[in-house]
Formats: structure tokens, C-alpha cells, sequence
């Protein structure tokens, strides 16, 4: 089929590159504009559009897509259907109803499960057992289109944001051009999404990536993973703000935050229930380090307290 791409990061770049490995004729691939990035800010692009210019597709970059001015090379590529995937617009109703076929969506979770901006983050904080891909078709709504396929897969128990993120990347890809082909062929058939089970995946705020040491020590361990590599769990202490990149529950208790133990094993802190010991670490601008590392370079006394985070207004 003649197909249509919208996506911005790794993750739609994975089902970018599959869908071409299978024949499909990539005639337009929409993209974010390159943003500043780095310690230059250096404007770069994005990952879909690397994979874009390897592939010789001619690429769209609109800041937004409310103009209609906007949606006229998509007119023009006479694209069969667009695939979407965490391109991280709005796609207006008059954008999805260009294509003969509509829009299909990847999206990274089991819907109608955790619709919505951070489905891998949310699955992970929550402690979910299992998440996997959805294909949908698109509307106007959030994530609430009728779905073509899914498929589950179980979440490891030390699972990170990062690992999970790549293990649904090869699915989507895989899924996606398992799609294209059942649609090509008129074999797929759209399901209605059920009205139990909607879960909303809001967007990961700054705020979400400080540790509430309040918090039990399993809430706290499966944010660690969660935000592992981005935006990663923080806490701060005298005044250094300290990532924190592996850590899992032990038994301890003290007023939530206390350095309990500090050794080549790890920092043990005291938690709302609970206490976590902290193998991994990272100060800002600096390298992950195991906790012996990082207790050479910054030492760390039982009885000190880690920072609890301000209160929320």
C-alpha cells in the first residue's frame, strides 16, 4: 500500500523501518520540527526522520496541523492509509479522513488500558502484570477508536521504562505490518473497545520524577524503574540532586528519607513503609555508578536524610 507516517521518537522510527522492510511504499513521513538539543542546543532530528531521509521519503514537519494549509502534502502523497505512532501532534478529524483507508494507530498498551500520552510509564508505576501493542483505528477521541489487533506481553519484575520501551517497539513494528497486510488483504476487522477497564496514562510531570520518600518502598522501586532512563527518579541531598537508577525493597524502617546504611552494598533509606536499598546512582552531570563508586566520590553517613519533596499547592 501507499502509506503515510506521523511519529517522532524510537519507537515510531522501529515501525517506520519495518514497514518499509515489507514493500509498503512510504510516500510521506510526518515528523516533529528538529529541536534544540544537547548541551549546544543544536537543533536535531528527530529518530523518524533519520530513518526517513535513509529511506529517501520526503518528510513533513508542521509545528501543528490546525491550518489547513498544513495538511496539503499529505493531499498530495495520495497515501492509502497513515500510520501513527507517538508523533505527538493532535491530528485534527480533517487530517485522519485524508487517507482512502483512515488512520491506524500503534499505541503502546492493551487498550482500552491506559490510553493516553505515557502508557509504558504508567503500566510500570502501577505495577501491572502485563501491557503489550494495540492497533487502532483513529478518531477524534483519545485512543478511544475501535481496535484491529492486540498483543499481550508479560512485564518482567525488574522491568525498566527503558526495556519495556524497546520490547514494544519490535512488537508495534511487528504488529503494524501484521496489520497493514490483514487490511490490504480485507481480512481485519475492527472491534469496538469495551466501556470497563478505561484507564488514562497522563503525561509524566516534573514533579512525578522526585521521590516522595513518604511513599511505600515498592511505590518507590517501581518509580525507579518506571523513570529508568527518562526522566529518571530523583531525590536530592545536601543540596546535590542525586538520580537514582537501581534499587529494590529491603527491610529497614526510620523517618522516611533517613540513610540508614551506606555501604559497597548499596544506601539503605527509610521509606513511608519499608526501606529501599539504592545500588545504582547518578549525581547530576555525572556517570551512573554503582553505590561503591558513587560512595567514593560522595559520602554518604548513616543518619543523614534525603531531601522529602515541597508540598503540593
Amino acid at each position: 500500500m501507499r502509506v503515510a507516517f506521523a511519529g517522532t521518537p524510537p519507537f515510531a522510527a522501529a515501525a517506520l523501518e519495518a514497514i518499509a522492510a515489507a514493500g509498503h511504499a512510504v510516500v510521506l513521513v510526518m515528523t516533529q520540527p528538529d529541536r534544540p538539543a544537547g548541551r549546544g542546543m543544536t537543533p536535531a532530528q528527530s529518530a523518524v526522520k533519520l530513518v526517513a531521509e535513509r529511506l529517501g521519503a520526503p518528510v513533513h514537519q508542521p509545528e501543528r496541523l490546525k491550518d489547513p494549509a498544513t495538511h496539503v502534502p499529505l493531499r498530495e502523497a495520495r497515501a492509502d492509509i497513515l500510520v501513527v505512532a507517538a508523533y505527538g501532534l493532535i491530528l485534527p478529524q480533517a487530517v485522519l479522513d485524508i487517507p482512502a483507508r483512515g488512520a491506524v494507530n500503534i499505541h503502546a498498551s492493551l487498550l482500552p488500558r491506559w490510553r493516553g500520552a505515557a502508557p509504558i510509564h504508567r503500566a510500570l508505576l502501577a505495577g501491572d502484570a502485563e501491557t503489550g501493542i494495540t492497533i487502532m483505528q483513529m478518531d477524534a477521541g483519545l485512543d478511544t477508536g475501535p481496535t484491529l489487533l492486540r498483543e499481550a506481553l508479560p512485564i518482567a519484575r525488574d522491568e525498566t521504562g527503558g526495556t519495556l520501551h524497546d520490547k514494544l517497539a519490535a512488537l508495534g513494528a511487528a504488529l503494524i505490518v501484521r496489520a497493514l497486510d490483514g487490511l490490504e488483504r480485507g481480512v481485519l476487522a475492527a472491534v469496538t473497545q469495551p466501556a470497563e477497564g478505561v484507564t488514562y496514562a497522563a503525561k509524566i510531570g516534573k514533579r512525578e520524577a522526585r521521590v516522595d520518600w513518604m511513599r511505600t518502598a515498592n511505590e518507590i522501586e517501581r518509580a525507579v524503574r518506571a523513570f529508568d532512563p527518562v526522566p529518571g527518579a530523583s531525590s536530592s541531598l545536601r543540596g546535590q540532586d542525586i538520580k537514582l537508577r537501581h534499587a529494590f525493597v529491603v527491610a529497614g524502617s526510620g523517618a522516611p528519607g533517613t540513610v540508614l546504611e551506606a555501604s559497597e552494598a548499596g544506601i539503605v533509606v527509610a521509606c513511608g513503609a519499608g526501606a529501599l536499598r539504592l545500588e545504582s546512582l547518578q549525581r547530576a552531570g555525572g556517570k551512573r555508578l554503582d553505590a561503591g563508586n558513587f560512595l567514593r566520590g560522595f559520602p554518604v553517613a548513616p543518619g543523614e536524610r534525603f531531601d522529602l519533596p515541597p508540598a503540593e499547592d
